[in-house]
Formats: structure tokens, C-alpha cells, sequence
């Protein structure tokens, strides 16, 4: 065989490993962060769901502040 032949052979085959290896190298990088994202959402979703909670608290407190100095203001009169 001509050593041309080899080379392009050897060339050829080099550049399938090293093509095949960047693909695996990218698709375990995107899978990776694909992971991180749906963590961040998840905390996402869990605060989400924790806010109307807090908001109705909130809304009862008020309510409880407003008697409470209506209250105070019928006694002072």
C-alpha cells in the first residue's frame, strides 16, 4: 500500500474519534445543564406554590391589625 493510503487511512479514522468524542462531550454537557434547569424550576414551582399561602396569611394579619387599632381607637374615645 502507498503510504499516502495509510495516512489518508489513519487521518480518516483520527478525525471519526475525535468527531464521535466532541458529540458525546457536547450531548453529556447539554444533559447536564438540562438537569440544573429543571432543578432551578423545581425550586421554582415549590415557591410558587408557597406564595398563595403566604398571601392569604398576610391578608388574615391585616385584617387582624385593622380590629386590633379599631379597637384601640373605640377605647380611647
Amino acid at each position: 500500500m502507498n503510504r499516502e493510503i495509510i495516512v489518508a487511512l489513519v487521518s480518516m479514522i483520527g478525525t471519526i474519534i475525535g468527531s464521535f468524542g466532541g458529540i458525546i462531550t457536547s450531548s453529556k454537557l447539554t444533559s447536564f445543564r438540562l438537569e440544573k434547569l429543571e432543578q432551578k424550576v423545581d425550586k421554582h414551582n415549590s415557591f410558587a406554590e408557597r406564595m398563595p399561602v403566604v398571601e392569604e396569611k398576610i391578608k388574615v394579619l391585616n385584617h387582624r391589625i385593622e380590629d386590633l387599632e379599631r379597637g384601640i381607637a373605640n377605647e380611647s374615645k
